[in-house]
C-alpha cells in the first residue's frame, strides 16, 4: 500500500496541452510531488506552455505518443502516479476521424494502463467528459445515470470508463475518472480548426468579429474554470480515502449559461459589442449540460470557483496576450 504522505513522481500525459500544462505549472513547485514528467507528441499541445520548467531539476519531458507501447512503458517507469490527459478532443474531430480518435482515446488509453499496471502503479485519474451523459435528459446529471451517447468521441470516453472499471477490479489498481463539463481558462489553444467555444469568442472579441454560435443560442453548458480541475486533480491524486477502486466525479460549477448568455459575459469583460452570426446546430453536440457535483464535493471536498465573469476577465488577459 503506498504512502501517499511521501513525495510522489507523478506522470502527466498530455503535459503540455491546455489542462496538462495548467497541472505542471500549479504542481511543479509542490512538496508533494519529488518529479514532475510530461509525455506530449504535441499535436495538440505546445512547448511553449512547458519550455520554462525544462531546466527545473523536478521536471522531465518526453516526446512521445501514447499509442506507441514503447514510449509508454519509458514514460511510467519508475512513476508512483498518473494524470492521464492525452487525448484527441473536439466532437466534431471525432465525427470527421474517428478511427484516429479512438486510436489515440481509447488505444492510448489502454496502453497506459497496461504499462501502469506492468510497473505496479496503483492510482491514476484520467480525463472523461460530460459527452458520455448524450442523449440523457436528466438535469442535473448524475454519475449513476447516462444516455446513448451521440458521438464517436463520447463513445471513446464511454470505453474509458469501462476499461477503467475493468483494470480496477482485475489488478488491484484505483482508477477515478473526471467527466470534464466544458473546462476553459489560459493555454487553451484559440487557433486549432477545433477550438472550444470560449478561445473562439474571445478571438472574435479580440479581432471585433462576429462570433459563430451553432443553433440559436440556447444551448447551455456548465462552464468551468480550469482552476477547478487543477484543484480536484490534487486532491484525487493525494487522498488517502478513496470511495471505491473505480469511482467517477462530475467536475463543473454545478451552474448552466446558454451560449447567448455567454456571448453577452465576453461582450461585458471585453468592453465591446458586436453581434453574433448563427449556424446551423452541429451533429453530435449535447443540448444542454449541467452538473450535479455532490459527489464530488462529498468524497474530496471539491470547493469549486463558480464566478464565471471573474474567470473570464483573467482568462481575457491571457488572450490578450497571445494575440500581441
Amino acid at each position: 500500500m503506498q504512502d501517499y504522505n511521501q513525495p510522489k513522481k507523478l506522470l502527466i500525459t498530455g503535459g503540455a496541452g491546455f489542462i496538462g500544462s495548467n497541472l505542471v505549472e500549479s504542481y511543479i513547485n509542490s512538496e508533494e510531488f519529488s518529479l514532475i514528467r510530461v509525455l506530449d507528441n504535441l499535436s495538440t499541445g505546445y512547448l511553449h506552455n512547458i519550455d520554462r520548467f525544462m531546466s527545473n531539476p523536478k521536471f522531465e519531458f518526453i516526446n512521445g505518443d501514447i499509442r506507441d507501447k514503447i514510449i509508454t512503458r519509458k514514460a511510467c517507469e519508475g512513476i508512483d502516479l498518473i494524470s492521464h490527459h492525452a487525448a484527441l478532443g473536439s466532437v466534431p474531430r471525432s465525427i470527421n476521424d474517428p478511427i484516429t480518435s479512438t486510436e489515440v482515446n481509447v488505444n492510448g488509453f489502454l496502453n497506459i494502463l497496461w504499462a501502469a499496471k506492468e510497473f505496479n502503479i496503483k492510482r491514476i485519474v484520467y480525463a472523461s467528459s460530460s459527452s458520455v451523459y448524450g442523449d440523457l435528459t436528466d438535469s442535473p446529471k448524475k454519475e449513476d445515470r447516462i444516455g446513448k451517447v451521440l458521438s464517436p468521441y463520447a463513445a471513446n470516453k464511454m470505453c474509458n470508463e469501462l476499461f477503467a472499471e475493468s483494470f480496477a477490479r482485475n489488478y488491484d489498481m484505483d482508477l477515478i475518472g473526471l467527466r470534464y463539463f466544458n473546462v476553459f481558462g489560459p493555454k487553451q489553444d484559440p487557433n486549432s480548426s477545433y477550438a472550444a467555444v470560449i478561445p473562439l469568442f474571445f478571438k472574435a472579441a479580440l479581432n471585433l468579429q462576429s462570433p459563430v454560435i451553432y443553433g440559436d443560442g440556447s444551448i447551455s453548458r456548465d462552464f468551468t474554470p480550469v482552476k477547478n480541475v487543477i484543484q480536484i486533480n490534487y486532491k484525487v491524486l493525494l487522498s488517502s480515502n478513496l470511495p471505491s477502486r473505480h469511482t467517477v466525479l462530475n467536475i463543473a460549477c454545478g451552474q448552466t449559461t446558454t451560449l447567448n448568455q455567454l456571448w453577452a459575459m465576453i461582450e461585458e469583460v471585453a468592453g465591446i459589442t458586436v453581434t453574433p452570426s448563427y449556424g446551423a446546430q452541429r451533429k453530435g453536440d449535447v443540448y444542454q449540460s449541467f452538473a450535479d457535483i455532490s459527489l464530488a464535493r462529498k468524497a474530496f471536498d471539491y470547493n469549486p470557483t463558480i464566478d464565471l465573469t471573474e474567470e473570464l476577465k483573467l482568462t481575457l488577459d491571457y488572450y490578450k496576450f497571445f494575440f500581441k
